[in-house]
């Protein structure tokens, strides 16, 4: 049986729907959230792509400072940008 060309997950507790093959960086720019906040409260977000200047760190399925541009979407996924 062919998997699901769509994934569900959670980005700050909200619903959104992605594509598979979709990064958390993506998912988190479609849910309209900012990646985190920068130490003078700025929202920051993804930079380079390609997981160098760690812009992008969030907190995937409890697992703080993974690099979101890195990590691909998974079914039930849980993402905390803050």
């Amino acid at each position: 049986m062919p998997e699901p060309a769509s994934l569900h997950l959670l980005v700050n507790d909200v619903p959104i729907t992605v594509s598979r093959g979709t990064t958390v960086a993506s998912a988190i720019l479609i849910a309209g959230i900012p990646t985190r906040q920068s130490v003078s409260g700025e929202a920051r977000g993804p930079l380079c792509g390609m997981g160098i200047c760690f812009e992008c760190r969030a907190t995937i399925d409890g697992v703080r400072h993974q690099r979101s541009c890195q990590v691909l979407c998974a079914e039930e996924m849980e993402v905390r940008t803050s």
